[in-house]
C-alpha cells in the first residue's frame, strides 16, 4: 500500500490554485449587454445605402476618412459618426452598426482617424 504524505507548504498551493480559478471576464459581460442594448434600439441595418441612412438618421456628426481599398480582398471601408453609434459601410453599403459606448473600443473614433 501506498501511504500519501501531503506536506504544508503542498497544501497551501493547492489552496491558493483553488482561490485562482479562472473567472468569468468583465469584458465578456460588457460585450453581452453592449449587444442586447443594441438589440433594441434603431440602427442602420446592413444592406442600406449611404443615402438611405442619410435620410432616415440625418447628417453624421463626422465622416472618419475611409480605411483600407488597396486590393479587392481590402475594400473601402467607410465610417460615420453619429451621437450615439458608428455605421460602418463597404463602399457605399452599411456592413455594420456599433453603439458608442464605454464598454467598447469605439468611445473617441476620431482620434483613429
Amino acid at each position: 500500500m501506498y501511504k500519501l504524505s501531503i506536506s504544508l507548504p503542498m497544501i497551501m498551493l493547492l489552496a491558493a490554485a483553488g482561490v485562482s480559478a479562472p473567472q468569468p471576464a468583465r469584458a465578456d459581460n460588457l460585450l453581452v449587454n453592449r449587444v442586447q442594448q443594441e438589440k433594441g434600439m434603431d440602427l442602420p441595418q446592413r444592406g442600406l445605402s449611404m443615402a438611405q441612412v442619410e435620410k432616415k438618421y440625418g447628417a453624421p456628426q463626422r465622416k472618419l476618412s475611409p480605411r483600407g481599398g488597396d486590393s479587392q480582398k481590402h475594400p473601402v471601408i467607410n465610417r460615420w459618426d453619429y451621437s450615439n453609434f458608428i455605421v460602418y459601410f463597404e463602399h457605399s453599403h452599411v456592413i455594420h452598426s456599433v453603439l458608442n459606448t464605454p464598454a467598447g473600443n469605439n468611445k473617441n473614433p476620431a482620434s483613429v482617424n
